[in-house]
């Protein structure tokens, strides 16, 4: 048999206290809204697809990462009894063992039923929803075998008490080709009626089927899942997934479950045909993304419905995910800092539910995530190679707080270099510019912000009671700013995020330097505020009072810190003044100004 994989392809309670680690969190308001739109804070609404993390793993994720960041929900792996296969074609317990079902009970190789459970509760009181990944369409391929809570079954039709062969299409009375495999992707009856490689197709028209998967969903709900991600959804029909949802309790916040469909586009099933039921995972938003990302991300401007997506409103888009990132149709974490860029435009952008997609690393297709030898998923370590943890990346956390502070607003002051360094802003919020270029570029930004400081959270997290931790960038009067973007790097700001803090002083430095068209001045030091003496990060100076270049800056109150001054030209290249380096310490609070001349 193949592995569910091959199948994408062919398309085009223990304490919580204990799970959390005495983090801090706080409760989650409940806002009721329709089915169509993810229940919750509707601002929040940035999706971590934490895909195949044990529920331990989980639960410290929303306590420790997810809450603090903002995001809105956390989408975990199908939490049903899957089969286990120690050995398959000399792969141990391959990923999509999960993507299997034997029973519905919630004891599996990402824990116990118990650990589910506290996992909810402790995502919920993070402010976290949780959409579980449910599995409805089929359940094996294999003939007999054992699940992970020791469920035996007899043949791929015969699960116990739970299905006989009479709750299964197979030919000839529903599916029409006598091997049972789907063949023609363009008739609907085949794509509906037949196996996805060999995989066991629930016979989901009749009411007895139907009632025992809303009875595994409301069993879910009932331990506080807010919705679901339906795999597979295009090989079952529309209407039955509505009968099916129409079985279903309310969610512990009094809303319907949230539901999002898995519908790959092409063949005669398409996702415009299910946005009745739920929203629809939009594949081709993700393709787009990488072919201009490993094009032209200038070609973006108009990103969006025209370009033949579903729209926004029905859209949960992503750059990458289980099914994509194997196949190579997206962007993975294999291409490093374009990888992370689309990620900042996909939170940037405002188009559909984002998804951010962290998982573990792998090296062939089939490779299980890091298990212990009974295939039991181990803890997620972030520090190692084995995991990747896209959602706690500096410039994802940033971003999904500048996702959540733009909200409403609409893509305004567009600018690109006609290649592969764009920036926009959303309405007078926020602003992004993003360098997927070999080369710093450095230019006056025309922002929207009003005047002021702002944190780049990119590179930096904000406090109010130590200001930014990173660069900070000075917005004018006219609403410009002055900003080198690094090559394969971005800048985003926002009015959420300021530069300023109550335990600073403000340091005003002035430089003066004659220098020639296209050069620009810029101050780096021992500080984050100042870069970390890395060129890249260097804080702008304003040349408004020329031949005095100017910039003030918030830094930490009674700290002495190194500084320099250097010139970097428009190609990106830099001259740094001689040495020594200067030293300063801020005063207590208040301001101070430096007045320097280039050395």
């Amino acid at each position: 048999m193949k592995s569910l994989k091959a199948a994408r392809r062919a398309l085009s309670v223990t304490a919580v206290a204990a799970l959390v680690s005495g983090a801090v969190v706080a409760s989650i308001s409940s806002v009721p809204m329709a089915q169509a739109t993810p229940p919750g804070n509707p601002v929040k609404d940035v999706i971590a697809n934490l895909f195949e993390w044990n529920w331990n793993s989980v639960a410290r994720e929303c306590a420790n990462v997810l809450g603090p960041a903002g995001y809105g929900a956390v989408q975990v792996a199908p939490p049903e009894e899957s089969i286990s296969l120690p050995d398959y074609n000399g792969v141990t317990h391959p990923w999509w063992e999960v993507y299997q079902p034997v029973s519905y009970g919630l004891n599996s190789r990402m824990g116990t039923r118990d650990q589910f459970a506290a996992m909810v509760t402790a995502c919920h009181h993070a402010g976290i929803k949780v959409y579980a990944d449910a599995v409805l369409n089929h359940m094996t391929g294999h003939t007999g075998g054992v699940g992970y809570a020791g469920t035996a079954f007899s043949g791929k039709y015969s699960y116990g008490g739970l299905y006989s062969s009479g709750d299964f299409h197979y030919y000839p009375a529903n599916c029409p080709n006598s091997t049972d495999q789907i063949t023609d992707w363009n008739n609907q009856t085949e794509v509906q009626e037949c196996e996805l490689v060999d995989l066991a197709d629930l016979y989901t028209e009749q009411s007895g089927v139907r009632a025992k998967e809303a009875a595994y969903l409301n069993d879910m709900i009932g331990l506080g899942v807010d919705g679901f991600r339906m795999d597979a959804a295009k090989s079952i029909n529309d209407n039955d997934i509505a009968a099916i949802e129409s079985q279903l309790n309310r969610t512990t916040s009094g809303t319907a479950p949230y539901v999002y469909q898995e519908v790959m586009p092409g063949g005669a099933v398409t996702p415009s045909m299910y946005t009745s039921t739920g929203d629809v995972l939009e594949f081709t938003y993700a393709s787009d993304l990488k072919n201009n990302f490993q094009g032209s991300i200038a070609n973006l401007s108009s990103f969006g419905s025209s370009w033949g997506l579903q729209p926004s409103a029905n859209s949960v888009t992503f750059v990458d995910n289980h099914d994509t990132d194997r196949n190579g149709s997206t962007l993975s974490y294999q291409n490093g800092r374009t990888y992370l860029l689309a990620n900042v435009f996909h939170l940037a952008w405002g188009y559909g539910t984002p998804q951010v997609y962290a998982s573990f690393q792998f090296s062939s297709s089939d490779q299980s995530p890091p298990a212990n030898g009974d295939g039991t998923v181990t803890d997620t370590d972030c520090a190692t190679s084995a995991w990747y943890c896209t959602d706690r990346n500096q410039a994802v956390t940033g971003m999904v707080g500048w996702h959540n502070a733009v909200a409403g607003t609409t893509v305004a002051n567009w600018w690109s270099d006609g290649s592969n360094s764009i920036a926009f802003s959303r309405g007078g919020k926020g602003f992004v510019a993003i360098n997927n270029e070999g080369s710093t570029g450095t230019r006056t930004y025309v922002t929207g912000l009003p005047a002021g400081k702002y944190c780049d959270v990119i590179h930096g997290t904000y406090s109010s009671s130590s200001g930014c931790s990173g660069p900070v960038i000075t917005v004018d009067g006219s609403g410009n700013a002055t900003i080198p973007v690094p090559a394969y790097d971005a800048v985003a700001i926002d009015v959420d995020a300021p530069g300023t803090c109550s335990n600073c002083a403000t340091v005003t430095f002035d430089e003066t330097e004659s220098t020639s068209p296209g050069q620009y001045v810029f101050v780096v030091g021992s500080l984050p505020q100042l870069g970390n003496w890395s060129p890249a990060s260097s804080v702008a100076l304003s040349s408004a009072g020329y031949p005095v270049w100017s910039a003030s800056v918030d830094l930490p109150a009674n700290t002495t810190f190194q500084y320099k001054y250097l010139v970097k030209n428009s190609d990106g290249t830099v001259t740094w003044e001689s040495d020594p380096n200067r030293s300063y310490t801020t005063p207590a609070g208040g301001t101070a100004t430096l007045g320097d001349t280039w050395r």
